[in-house]
């Protein structure tokens, strides 16, 4: 670390156990994640703040050597845990390295990507079979059942309601395994 860290006791005394087990834990994250150039940590008592409800709130912010920031506040839980010190800190620290984690990620391009799911058109119901056809935009005609419509919505298709669909082969063909409908309503071509 280019810069020692700072650590803030607020409305408590000083604890040296908490002070070794925060550059612990430092350590740690730059052992994992390469160099941290500078950090605060702010510790408050549960007294210090009426709404931590008994709770010592923990707050991090770690600087990166390109220019990026992880910051983790104090939990919005109300987990009686948090009424020890220790397992605030712990619990707190545990939060950076998910952020650091992430942020290592996205900049190796470790993010995941989201494939497009395809667009189709209701061609056919039949809801005594509980069952229809999609068109889809290259022109094939894919069978979907009730039970691949999302959110039970099969009731409120009709043919031109417009859908998202993923595709999968079945046994007689390809067919949709889950079928939304776009937007907030059915839409009609």
């Amino acid at each position: 670390m280019e810069t020692p860290i700072q650590i803030e006791f607020q409305g408590m005394e000083p604890l040296e156990h908490v002070r070794s087990a925060i550059a612990k834990h430092v350590a740690d994250l730059e052992n994992r994640f390469g160099r941290v150039t500078a950090g605060r940590i702010v510790l408050k008592s549960p007294g210090a703040h009426h709404r931590s409800g008994g709770h010592y709130e923990i707050n991090i912010h770690l600087a990166l050597p390109n220019g990026r920031e992880v910051n983790v506040d104090r939990t919005t839980t109300a987990d009686e845990r948090q009424a020890d010190i220790s397992f605030a800190v712990n619990d707190a620290f545990k939060r950076a390295r998910r952020r650091l984690q992430d942020h290592v990620r996205r900049m190796q391009g470790h993010v995941k990507t989201h494939e497009e799911r395809p667009i189709g058109t209701v061609t056919k119901l039949d809801p005594e079979r509980g069952c229809g056809f999609l068109a889809t935009k290259d022109g094939r005609e894919i069978y979907f059942h009730q039970n691949s419509v999302l959110d039970g919505k099969f009731r409120q298709l009709a043919p031109g309601t417009r859908v998202l669909f993923s595709e999968e082969m079945g046994d007689k063909g390809p067919q949709a395994s889950t079928v939304n409908l776009l937007g907030k309503h059915a839409l009609r071509q």
